[in-house]
């Protein structure tokens, strides 16, 4: 929040106004640095989940399977209750939900919406995931244009409804990686309208302290559960080449994949 500066009280020292609206700017560009990381982080967690999702969900699904065709093969072996109950719970939980691909005339069953229903939903063609991954460029636009613009410091409803919404064209754009549009972006709120503020009155100032303090309390919330999600967790161990860790992960699947099929193998044969 920027005011006009005030004018300190006779022998120098500063009115307690002018000490709150320095306590505010110092507060609200915490807060707007705070959020920026915050909004950084989520982004390389969406984009670290696609490109998991992609290179390792058939794997994963296929440790599925072979886990529920060990299963039932010690149950075929043992005729014990209780192996055939955790055979048939392994089962259940690959197989599809009845019912629901003739409930929605095609277009879903129980692993979800059909990729051809998705894109006549959307207009867009099938396709697999588009790996998005922001360059240094994209963050330094995003990390300007977010400390400019960000709708925290509006004083003014309807200049802080203008900032939200072009905050999350910007934040859309960052998401994509689109360096032009960020640019785009940067020139359009170069041309814009200057925001004029009024000082605030000490009563203002302190509802002000206490809305970025609780809204910082909610962005720690949401950063720690970020943090320790399973992709956060494993983004947080390596931030800086997320590739070698797919590729690590991968190696651990595909040697799981052996063993289960080793193991199935073995007992198919006995």
């Amino acid at each position: 929040m920027t005011t006009p500066e005030a004018e300190p009280e006779q022998g120098g020292a500063p009115r307690p106004e002018e000490r709150l609206e320095q306590a505010v700017r110092a507060a609200e560009q915490a807060l707007i640095e705070y959020e920026i990381a915050l909004e950084t982080f989520r982004v390389e967690v969406e984009n670290f989940s696609r490109l998991h999702e992609q290179r390792l969900g058939p794997v994963y699904a296929r440790l599925e399977e072979l886990e529920a065709q060990i299963l039932e093969a010690r149950a075929a072996r043992s005729g014990d209750p209780e192996d055939r109950r955790r055979a048939d719970e392994a089962r259940a939980r690959l197989m599809p939900i009845p019912g629901v691909e003739e409930l929605l005339h095609g277009w879903m069953d129980g692993d979800g919406l059909f990729p051809e229903a998705s894109a006549m939903l959307t207009d867009q063609a099938v396709r697999p995931p588009k790996r998005v991954r922001p360059g240094e460029e994209a963050r330094q636009l995003y990390r300007e244009l977010a400390r400019k613009a960000h709708p925290d410091l509006a004083q003014e409803q309807q200049e802080r409804a203008r900032r939200e919404e072009f905050i999350t064209r910007v934040n859309a754009a960052y998401a994509r990686g689109d360096e032009a549009e960020l640019r785009e972006l940067a020139e359009e709120w170069a041309a814009g309208p200057a925001l004029e503020r009024r000082p605030s009155r000490g009563e203002e100032l302190y509802a002000r302290l206490e809305w970025l303090d609780r809204r910082k309390e909610l962005l720690t919330v949401l950063a720690k559960e970020l943090e320790e999600s399973a992709i956060g967790a494993m983004l947080r161990l390596a931030p800086d080449d997320p590739d070698r860790l797919l590729e690590e992960i991968a190696g651990q699947l595909a040697a799981q994949v052996g063993e289960r099929e080793a193991e199935l193998a073995g007992l198919l044969e006995q």
